[in-house]
């Protein structure tokens, strides 16, 4: 792939200079992070399943990410590891990458993806591109953006492991004692947010906590469509409250609100590849979201 990169980057490039400038996709680092994309659902990642060997080459390259923008470390090294069993009752071991931007406040926005996958199913690599190699590159480059510009509230980037497994990951950071739970007003979790051909990215939450909905509904990132809703009980499996890591803080009290897009035929396919990505949807979402945690962070106490 490598031979690539340069094309790429051009590419990427003329992308960016074609579109509106009122659009505001300036802010985040869009060409770095649709690059972060592509490596992290490589077929080197070997499809990032928790305890392989392309998780922990997932975790290096994002600990390494971390580590160039200069972000405080929760952990030594940037490493949460913690122990699950499976449905089999085996143990498995699992590892989140954790870094923070110190904000003027010890309140805490808490904003993950989870970086984890299926692997590799009978010899055929599952990459994961959209789920959720661009949650985490999104949070990448959101860190490197409030690196340089302090936010109000404390921002704790956690790239999550073993979601694929139930939620193993936010669980485990949930449950860490050192953790302050009382210090964490919200969480922001993004998972699938680059695959949608009606340029349409949900916002589910606002259902559970409407003191947020007011906040959301201001955010007009056109030609982009931010819909609230999948987070009613009565939408059965439509209701997306507890179908991502966000579900675990839910049920600790945490208000969160999720950014993702509706099924595609991709997901869960061997076919969600980088080469399938919605790049131009991918950077206006990553720009919508960032619009509502800037949003967030000054209305929030």
């Amino acid at each position: 792939m490598q031979r690539y990169s340069n094309f790429i980057a051009l590419f990427i490039l003329a992308l960016i200079i074609s579109l509106p400038a009122t659009a505001q996709i300036d802010r985040l680092d869009s060409e770095y992070m649709l690059d972060d994309l592509r490596r992290l659902s490589h077929d080197a990642a070997q499809g990032r399943r928790t305890g392989t060997p392309g998780a922990e080459a997932a975790r290096r390259f994002i600990v390494g990410q971390m580590k160039d923008v200069k972000a405080r470390s929760l952990n030594k090294g940037y490493l949460h590891p913690f122990t699950f069993k499976n449905r089999a009752g085996e143990e498995i071991e699992g590892v989140n990458v954790i870094g923070y931007v110190r904000g003027r406040e010890e309140t805490a926005f808490v904003i993950t993806a989870h970086y984890d996958h299926l692997g590799v199913r009978d010899s055929v690599v599952y990459n994961g591109a959209d789920d959720n190699a661009s949650g985490v590159a999104a949070l990448l480059a959101m860190m490197e953006y409030f690196r340089a510009n302090k936010p109000r509230h404390t921002l704790v980037f956690a790239a999550l492991d073993g979601e694929e497994m139930g939620l193993q990951g936010a669980k485990a950071f949930l449950e860490d004692e050192r953790i302050p739970l009382e210090n964490i007003v919200l969480n922001i979790n993004m998972d699938m947010i680059s695959i949608n051909d009606k340029n349409e990215l949900y916002v589910a939450g606002t259902h559970h906590y409407p003191n947020l909905k007011p906040i959301i509904e201001k955010i007009d990132p056109q030609p982009l469509n931010l819909k609230l809703g999948h987070d009613s009980p009565d939408l059965g499996n439509d209701d997306w409250t507890g179908q991502s890591d966000h579900g675990a803080f839910h049920k600790k009290g945490i208000p969160f609100l999720y950014f993702g897009v509706e099924d595609h035929q991709h997901y869960h396919k061997p076919t969600d590849d980088f080469e399938n990505v919605n790049q131009e949807f991918y950077v206006r979402a990553a720009h919508a979201i960032l619009d509502c945690i800037l949003a967030l962070d000054t209305s929030l106490n």
